[in-house]
């Protein structure tokens, strides 16, 4: 039987329209069903939106609207917005649907029965945005930190889940099954919040207050709070208790969140599912912040919000969809931006991809007719690509496995550089023009081809309209990934067609780009790269920081962090931009070091300050000074240079890892 695979986005609330944090999740959730559905496995995707709550019926107040047709507008955008992006979701879910009631109802049917709730009345802090009562310790500044407002004090009779009656349970299972939460860093924040007591959960609300929700089966007056009737999606749509598509899919269920709603799904989901008797699933997913080109978060007011319909329109959905996977981290906080794209399609789809199956099938058109010759013998360089080629979906399975999305689609094009040395090296048009080489020549477009028929195959989760443009465009099959395990799959005497638009044009930005970017990390700061290789990379536009060499976690590991103190500083002459430093590593030892901030900081303001130091870069001669170092530094808005400096209970010598 073929192996089994639950992919969930979070039901997007229905509050406001759909964003670019909600474009991701859910492009990341479709990348990953395509693949396993390549990869023949019996694949359940589900996303949907989430309709009841204090909240909505504020929205709808706002415009005019009662609650049930203001959900069923905005639903039907997020609708709309994944026809646009080619998601190929399964399943759509409303929480306002029939088939979502009953189980809610009989869910909290079942944990009411355990002795699990109770009725209690309870005074505290309550955040409108969050749907819920907020403890003290994570206020900042009196305020809610999500929503930047103070919560209200309210008290009112609610029924309560046992909640802390499972932490104990909980903690441990997080201990026993590491890969529970993911990326690790949220495992462990899960862990800390586990280490204290987490008090029972409020699951109703007074009718009179939120009309809008679904009754309490044992009392007609509450409504089932928004969170706890929402997570219960999750098993809804697969017809929990008794329906077949529950017993097949939710033991390989992986949820897929924003870092926002952790509390949510790694806390309240996986105690209410103890509690009702339902095994937990299998992964927790969990994905960082989409910020503004300028590195902030965005708003309204900043001008920096990013609509990733609008990239669609103007680029594609494919092209949105490739730039999130491949210029994010999964895991971590992202900057976003039109540029950003742009630079990405350029270098990797237009100019590496695209450019090499327009020169193939122009060589094929002129020199065979548009038929695929046969290859011929195999040359050394072929075999070496051959083996390359089908390798590869043994090393990029387990980086998708993984969440490394952008180190996987790097793998690819990496294989779609060696393409193009291939071919630059072999000298196709050169071939073509002595007739006793028309075999080499024959060889050299096969085995492009075929290499370009593998790298499409594994493009295809990412850019499945284009990829499949591409393939018909050289006369291929549809997308077959057990096949990209073998070499010479490509039939000779496969005709090609005539006619075929530019896979990629080339593209130029739009809209103005930021004036600054704040340094917030986007594929590793912007490391998922424009690699040498091709030597056809774009220049990105000037007010963004270029594309840099991607690394690995070994090479980045050789990097020597240590914290310093500056224990003078002073000015070269006839360099405005430079201070010389003399740094602390303690034990005694010093270094100098020359550094670019004599604009942002004078001497004076530096003696005793912290910073942190690459300690073991190669020393540079500058201005006749030898600089045993490099000091780290931020850019923050407007080119402001910011020193980035450590805590201050550690020590000069302290490894930064």
């Amino acid at each position: 039987m073929r192996a089994a695979f639950y992919v969930t986005t979070p039901i997007y609330y229905v509050n406001g329209e759909p964003h670019i944090g909600h474009a991701y999740t859910t492009v990341v959730a479709d990348f990953l069903a395509r693949f396993h559905r390549l990869c023949g496995d019996d694949t359940h995707f589900l996303t949907g939106t989430d309709e009841h709550g204090e909240k909505i019926c504020q929205a709808a107040r706002a415009v005019g609207m009662e609650p049930p047709a203001f959900c069923d507008r905005v639903s039907g955008l997020f609708r709309a917005a994944w026809e646009m992006l080619d998601i190929s979701n399964d399943d759509f879910i409303r929480t306002t649907e029939p088939r979502h009631q009953r189980v809610v109802a009989a869910f909290l049917e079942a944990v009411h029965a355990k002795g699990d709730i109770y009725y209690d009345e309870y005074e505290g802090l309550y955040c409108v945005g969050c749907e819920r009562f907020l403890t003290d310790k994570e206020l900042v500044d009196g305020k809610c930190p999500d929503h930047q407002r103070a919560p209200e004090r309210r008290r009112e009779g609610n029924y309560f889940f046992r909640m802390e009656k499972y932490r104990e349970w909980l903690r441990q299972h997080l201990l026993d099954h590491p890969e529970f939460v993911r990326p690790e860093g949220y495992r462990n924040e899960v862990l800390s919040l586990l280490s204290e007591p987490i008090g029972d959960l409020s699951i109703s609300r007074p009718r009179a207050r939120v009309p809008w929700g679904i009754p309490l089966p044992w009392d007609a007056t509450h409504v089932t709070y928004v969170w706890f009737d929402a997570l219960i999606n999750y098993v809804s749509a697969l017809g929990y208790p008794d329906g077949p598509q529950f017993a097949r899919y939710w033991p390989a269920a992986q949820h897929l969140v924003g870092k926002d709603i952790l509390k949510a799904h790694a806390v309240f989901w996986p105690t209410m599912l103890k509690a009702a008797g339902v095994p937990v699933y299998q992964h927790l997913n969990v994905g960082g912040y989409l910020l503004g080109p300028d590195g902030r978060k965005m708003s309204k007011s900043l001008g920096n919000q990013v609509d990733p319909l609008a990239l669609a329109r103007q680029y594609g959905p494919d092209a949105v969809r490739y730039y999130l996977l491949k210029d994010t981290v999964y895991g971590q906080d992202s900057a976003v931006g039109e540029a950003f794209l742009v630079a990405r399609y350029n270098a990797d789809l237009a100019n590496d991809l695209g450019n090499l199956v327009a020169r193939v099938r122009a060589l094929l058109l002129r020199h065979f007719a548009g038929v695929v010759p046969e290859p011929g013998p195999a040359s050394a360089a072929e075999q070496e690509l051959a083996a390359w080629g089908t390798g590869l979906l043994a090393r990029v399975t387990p980086l998708i496995d993984g969440l490394r999305f952008f180190e996987a689609l790097e793998e690819v094009m990496r294989f779609v550089r060696r393409l193009n040395g291939y071919f630059s090296e072999e000298e196709p048009w050169q071939l073509a023009r002595v007739p006793a080489q028309r075999q080499r020549l024959a060889a050299v477009l096969y085995n492009v081809t075929e290499g370009l028929r593998i790298a499409s195959t594994l493009l295809d989760p990412a850019m499945p309209r284009k990829m499949a443009e591409l393939r018909g465009s050289l006369g291929l099959g549809p997308a077959d990934l057990e096949a990209t395990k073998r070499w010479r799959v490509a039939a000779p005497g496969t005709r090609i067609p005539a006619e075929a638009a530019i896979l990629f044009p080339k593209a130029e930005v739009q809209r103005p780009a930021p004036d600054s970017f704040s340094g917030a990390s986007s594929a590793a700061a912007r490391a998922a790269s424009v690699p040498a290789g091709s030597g056809s990379g774009p220049v990105p536009p000037a007010s963004e920081p270029a594309p840099t060499a991607q690394i690995t976690i070994e090479e980045f590991g050789r990097v020597d962090l240590r914290v310093v103190e500056i224990l003078s500083a002073e000015r070269i002459p006839k360099a405005d931009k430079l201070l010389k430093l003399t740094v602390g590593l303690g034990g005694g030892e010093q270094r100098t070091v020359v550094a670019g901030i004599a604009a942002h900081y004078a001497p004076e303001d530096l003696r005793g300050r912290k910073a942190i130091l690459v300690a073991n870069l190669k020393p540079a001669r500058l201005r006749g000074i030898v600089s045993q170092g490099m000091i780290l530094a931020a850019i923050g808005a407007g080119g402001r240079l910011t020193l980035v400096e450590p805590d201050a209970s550690m020590v000069p010598g302290d490894r930064v890892r």
